[in-house]
């Protein structure tokens, strides 16, 4: 019995000081690498090592529900609740400061009913905080969890908020989290700056592979904003890792970014909201169930798995959305399975899935009337090139040097 309880004992202190072994393939020498399970987010460091950045001064803050620490306290609670920072206002991207909105909903001025503060919407009608708004504010936080992605709107919240900042003589502070789909690949066309717009502002590709401090600061140099600009950095984030290195509790950005395999997909599999086919809006995996009415299930996914991509399957698959396009409609298509998240190019997949569903089924296919998809990938010939048939592999040759281009400036502000 003795000999039993020690073993017992053993075996439980080896689950007290577990350490995370992550494959790191930024390395160079393709071995395993060991990283503590904890480390500290921007809003962490904050509190515990840069408090004077927000002490005794009024505090507005911009965040949504992805504003919390690593035991998923609130930001808002937190500062509402510290004797030592007077938080003013609360601002909310799309989706809203409690992340209520679906995509594309206006959500209006409110008050917080937890806090009693004032709730600005910086969607829809007003997309960059007004000096009315502004005016019991010395400093501006930023604290939203962004997805790598181009076209999810929560950066240009970031740099409206801060080209305010900077016409009305505020300090901005951005809290930095990690970029969930890794800090190293960076794909996809840069913005033709033609085809800016609140889904794609600025000269970046579709993935940056940034997090939001450095996109801040890259904004703030590369595009003339000019805002008195902090970023507080996370302690001990690699840019190898995906969100799930990081053993934090992923939570959603908005209402069809549930998970972090939604992530992943996400840069290539939104481009199908350009189109008429469902992207999975109104199901339960939204970016990973593709489809329409008129399309084979069988046949697409064999097609596409006949292309081999890396790290990637697709299973044929039916689902009927409950809203979005072809809602209450039996739609057929595939489900994306990513096998090998590190080896998985999500803008190429993307890429053969529009292609694939444009060769095969002409007469049911169609690009969105209101250029949407150039808006989504950033150009006017991408579409174009689909249209007359070239090849996936020569399509991305041609975005090439514009992303050798942005690479080199990228590095500049890199803080990882």
């Amino acid at each position: 019995m003795r000999k039993w309880l020690i073993g017992l004992m053993a075996f439980a202190l080896t689950f007290t000081t577990v350490t995370v072994i992550t494959a790191d393939p930024g390395n160079g020498n393709g071995q395993a690498k060991g990283h503590a399970k904890q480390f500290e987010l921007g809003v962490e460091q904050l509190l515990d090592e840069e408090k004077d950045l927000i002490e005794g001064k009024n505090v507005g803050l911009i965040t949504n529900p992805t504003g919390v620490d690593s035991e998923l306290n609130s930001i808002v609670d937190t500062l509402h609740n510290d004797p030592d920072v007077n938080l003013t206002a609360l601002y909310g991207p799309e989706h809203g400061v409690r992340g209520s909105a679906q995509a594309g909903e206006y959500v209006e001025y409110y008050i917080d009913e937890k806090t009693g503060l004032p709730v600005y919407s910086l969607y829809g009608e007003t997309r960059k905080p007004t000096p009315k708004m502004l005016e019991d504010v010395d400093t501006l936080l930023f604290d939203i969890q962004d997805v790598g992605t181009r076209f999810y709107t929560y950066i240009y919240t970031m740099a409206n908020a801060m080209e305010a900042a900077a016409e009305n003589d505020i300090e901005f502070v951005v809290l930095d989290r990690p970029n969930p789909i890794n800090g190293q690949d960076v794909a996809g066309p840069v913005l033709d700056e033609e085809f800016s717009s609140f889904v794609g502002e600025y000269e970046i590709p579709l993935r940056h592979g940034m997090t939001v401090g450095e996109l801040a600061k890259l904004f703030n140099k590369e595009f003339d904003i000019n805002a008195d600009l902090e970023v507080v950095e996370m302690d001990s984030w690699k840019r190898y890792m995906y969100y799930d290195d990081t053993n934090l509790d992923f939570v959603a950005p908005s209402p069809n970014m549930p998970t972090t395999d939604t992530t992943v997909v996400y840069p290539g599999a939104a481009l199908i909201e350009g189109t008429n086919v469902s992207e999975g809006r109104g199901t339960t995996k939204p970016f990973e169930l593709i489809g329409a009415p008129f399309i084979d299930s069988s046949e697409l996914a064999a097609h596409l798995n006949e292309q081999d991509l890396p790290g990637v399957t697709f299973r044929a698959a039916s689902f009927t959305p409950m809203f979005s396009k072809h809602a209450g409609d039996l739609s057929h298509g595939i489900e994306i399975h990513v096998t090998d998240q590190t080896e998985y190019k999500s803008i190429e997949t993307g890429l053969h899935i529009v292609k694939a569903i444009h060769d095969l089924y002409p007469e049911g296919f169609s690009f969105r009337s209101d250029g949407f998809f150039d808006n989504l990938i950033g150009n006017g010939w991408v579409q174009e090139s689909i249209e007359n048939g070239e090849s996936v592999d020569a399509i991305i040759e041609q975005w090439q040097d514009d992303l050798d281009e942005f690479k080199e400036v990228r590095e500049q502000y890199l803080i990882y």
